[in-house]
């Protein structure tokens, strides 16, 4: 299996620092779709952005989507940040240009979407901290595939 450049299972790399796991909030989100207590129209509404994204520069989640179950599941970074300056809210591409970021900015954070470029399925999998203040490493982002929940 070819190595990805996200993975939301395994443990932070060195340079990132605080993050948050929304896997909870994705079961949840997914648990009342099939209960019925959400309609696919409440969580099939990615932004024509966010779709743009996924379809020409994500990277491809390596699983079915949970909704649809098409094999067009995507994810896409963005980062934030004040020493970001006009960067701050770009998508990162390539996956190059996040290990350039983690070595010359002390601190941004970095959002990972998951979105379905078929049915327009969308969630926020991960928030976290990176940059220089957390560690040093020759690579800062590692991937295998993602369990499926």
């Amino acid at each position: 299996m070819a190595a990805r450049s996200f993975d939301p299972t395994r443990k932070p790399p060195p340079f990132q620092g605080p993050s948050v796991d929304y896997r909870l909030a994705r079961r949840a989100a997914l648990a009342s779709l099939r209960r019925g207590s959400l309609d696919t129209g409440d969580v099939c509404d990615a932004h024509p952005e966010l779709m743009r994204a996924g379809k020409n520069i994500g990277e491809d989640a390596g699983m079915p989507c949970p909704v649809c179950s098409h094999d067009t599941l995507r994810f896409v970074r963005y980062v934030y940040g004040e020493e970001l300056k006009r960067n701050s809210g770009r998508v990162v591409y390539p996956p190059e240009w996040l290990r350039e970021l983690v070595t010359t900015c002390d601190q941004f954070t970095c959002y990972v979407v998951e979105v379905c470029v078929d049915c327009a399925w969308n969630h926020l999998v991960k928030a976290y901290v990176a940059g220089r203040r957390y560690g040093r490493s020759s690579s800062p982002v590692a991937g295998a595939r993602r369990e499926r929940s």
